[in-house]
C-alpha cells in the first residue's frame, strides 16, 4: 500500500498531476490524499488585520467551505474516471502555511510521496515552478513527483539519473530508483554532463565503479556529455534518448542550480513536459 498526497489549487495543472498519479500507480494499491491549503498568508498578512478580526473569522469560515465544496467536487471528478479498485481517495482541507500543513500530513499519514502540479512553458523555454514545489523541494523530506501541466502519463522505459559523482548514494537511495524503474521495467540512463577536457577526481571514480556494480544486474547505461552549459547537456541528452522521466537526489541540488535554480534561490525552471521525482536520503 503506497500513501501518495496530492496538494490541489483545483487548476488544471493540479487536476492533470492527479490523472499524471492515477495512471502512475494504476497498478499499485494507493490511498491518495488530496490536500487543499486556504494560505494564511493570503488573508491575514501584515501588523495589523485589514478588517477587524470577527470579519477576517467570517471571510476565513466562507473560504474553508468554499474549499471543502470544491474537494467534493474534486471527488466527483475523479468518480466520472474509470474506477480502479486499487484506488482510495480522502480529502484534506487546511487553513495554514503550506508547507507546515504539507509536513503535517506528511507525518500523520505516512505518505510516500508528493506529486504536485505545476505550470508549464512551449518549446524550449524555461518556466519557473513557483515557491511552493521550491519548498517542498528543499524543506519537506519526502520524494516529490512534479508534473508538468502537459506532460501526459506513457509507461515509463527511459529514466535519466544526471549525476556528477561528487556524492556517493547510499544503498537506500539507490534502491529507491530501482523502485520505480522496476515498476514499468525502464532502462536507466546513468549521465554526467563534462566541460571540455575535465578529468574525473580519485573519488569521482569510486562512485562510478560503486554505481556500476550496483546496478550490474539491472537494465542500466552510462552517458558523458560534453557542454560547457549543465543545463543544454541535460536537455539535449533529454531529446536525443526520448527520456521519459528525469531523476536527481535532493542532497545533488547543487549539482542543478542551472537548471533547477535561478540565482535568486528558491524559484525553480525547468524544461516542460518531463516529470521530475526528487528523492530524500
Amino acid at each position: 500500500m503506497k500513501n501518495i498526497l496530492i496538494p490541489t489549487d483545483f487548476s488544471e495543472n493540479s487536476w492533470n498531476a492527479l490523472k499524471y498519479a492515477l495512471a502512475f500507480f494504476k497498478n499499485t494499491a494507493c490511498d491518495f490524499y488530496l490536500l487543499h491549503v486556504t494560505l494564511i498568508y493570503n488573508y491575514a498578512s501584515g501588523e495589523s488585520p485589514i478588517m477587524p478580526l470577527p470579519a477576517v473569522e467570517v471571510i476565513d469560515k466562507t473560504i474553508l467551505k468554499q474549499a471543502k465544496t470544491n474537494l467534493k467536487k474534486l471527488l466527483k471528478k475523479i468518480n466520472e474516471l474509470p474506477h480502479n479498485p486499487k484506488h482510495k481517495f480522502y480529502t484534506l482541507n487546511n487553513y495554514d502555511y503550506f508547507i507546515d500543513a504539507v509536513r503535517s500530513h506528511v507525518d500523520e499519514k505516512d505518505i510516500d510521496l508528493i506529486v504536485m502540479g505545476t505550470k508549464g512553458a512551449s518549446g524550449l523555454k524555461k518556466v519557473m515552478i513557483g515557491s511552493n514545489t521550491g519548498d517542498l523541494i528543499t524543506r519537506v523530506k519526502c520524494p516529490v513527483l512534479i508534473v508538468p501541466e502537459n506532460a501526459e502519463f506513457i509507461d515509463l522505459k527511459e529514466i535519466a539519473f544526471p549525476t556528477d559523482y561528487h556524492l556517493f548514494y547510499p544503498t537506500k537511495i539507490l534502491n529507491s530508483i530501482l523502485e520505480f524503474t522496476k515498476m514499468f521495467d525502464a532502462t536507466l540512463r546513468i549521465v554526467h554532463i563534462v566541460k571540455k577536457d575535465e578529468e574525473f577526481t580519485e573519488f569521482q571514480r569510486e562512485n562510478k565503479e560503486f554505481l556500476t556494480n550496483f546496478f550490474a544486474e539491472e537494465k542500466h547505461s552510462f552517458h558523458k556529455i560534453t557542454n560547457k552549459k549543465i543545463e543544454e547537456g541535460v536537455q539535449c541528452f533529454v531529446e536525443s534518448r526520448d527520456i521519459d522521466m528525469i531523476i536527481m537526489i535532493a542532497k545533488n541540488l547543487n549539482l542543478f542550480q542551472r537548471i533547477l535554480f535561478r540565482p535568486t534561490v528558491e524559484e525553480i525552471s525547468y524544461h516542460t513536459d518531463i516529470p521530475f521525482l526528487v528523492l530524500h536520503e
